[in-house]
């Protein structure tokens, strides 16, 4: 079992990652208390609450910088919320060697388009539909990387809703944060630039967290002793991460989301077969 000094030091490790790559932390640090013998549900339970710690740490200084885009966090966060709740109380219900596999599957989902990702520097998307348009979707930022303003216009909205609604039922199912599947939605569906669905994602986790934590609460799967130092760790990780984040490249921040995603999801296949 991790002591509280080193779960601390783990936490800002995962708070960083978690804030440069908008996975939120709890889908890096879930496998990692698995690990170290916590047993699933709880180690769900509790990377809901690291999951509100990284959102919180980074998504100030993104907004601060202007990257994330809060009309459209507000405008999905009314999906995630719903699914959210949905799928915590799911968890509470069904055998926890299914979460393994549930989990690493979910996480496949971040490999769709997976090539297309990596080509190239954005391309906003030229049209814009009419729900988007109505709901003022767009926006602007100023990238350091890149030197430059990088305009672009959101699309899809009731496609991308409908994503973000099973996003949050995955996050409330699994305790993660659902970041690379939310990412994935913004930059394929919603025709997104990298850093703005990273930043917005980050926005996002914490309200959906918020909302699946409620149930786990009153479960009583919600380990105290674990959730002090991984709340701190991680918020001092993402804090640093918010202020790197602007400074690297789009494609080395997909390739870094890539990798850990991919890590992640041997990971939980190997400890689920392990419970069978």
């Amino acid at each position: 079992m991790l002591d509280i000094v080193s779960l601390g030091i783990i936490s800002i490790f995962v708070g960083f990652l978690g804030a440069l790559t908008g996975l939120g932390g709890a889908s890096i640090l879930i496998p990692i208390l698995v690990v170290f013998g916590v047993p699933v549900k709880e180690a769900i339970a509790c990377g809901m609450v690291a999951i509100i710690a990284t959102s919180s740490g980074s998504a100030a200084s993104f907004i601060h910088e202007r990257i994330t885009n809060v009309r459209v966090a507000m405008y999905l966060e009314m999906f995630t919320i719903v699914g959210a709740i949905v799928g915590a109380t799911i968890t509470t219900l069904i055998n926890a060697t299914l979460l393994y596999f549930f989990f690493a599957a979910f996480l496949l989902t971040a490999f769709l388009k997976f090539r297309e990702s990596l080509k190239g520097d954005f391309i906003p998307s030229a049209t814009q539909d009419r729900m988007s348009g109505w709901l003022g979707l767009s926006g602007s930022y100023y990238d350091d990387h890149a030197g430059r303003v990088i305009d672009y216009r959101v699309t899809n909205a009731v496609w991308g809703g409908l994503g973000m609604l099973v996003a949050g039922l995955a996050a409330g199912m699994l305790g993660i944060g659902a970041g690379a599947f939310k990412v994935t939605v913004q930059e394929n569906i919603l025709k997104m630039p990298p850093k703005v669905s990273s930043t917005t994602s980050n926005f996002i986790i914490g309200v959906t967290a918020l909302a699946g934590v409620s149930v786990y609460l009153f479960s009583g799967l919600l380990n105290l002793t674990l959730m002090g130092p991984m709340a701190v760790g991680t918020t001092i990780g993402a804090v640093i991460g918010g202020r790197v984040l602007n400074k690297l490249s789009g494609k080395a921040l997909r390739i870094l989301f890539f990798v850990i995603v991919a890590y992640l999801i041997i990971q939980m296949v190997y400890k689920g077969v392990l419970s069978i």
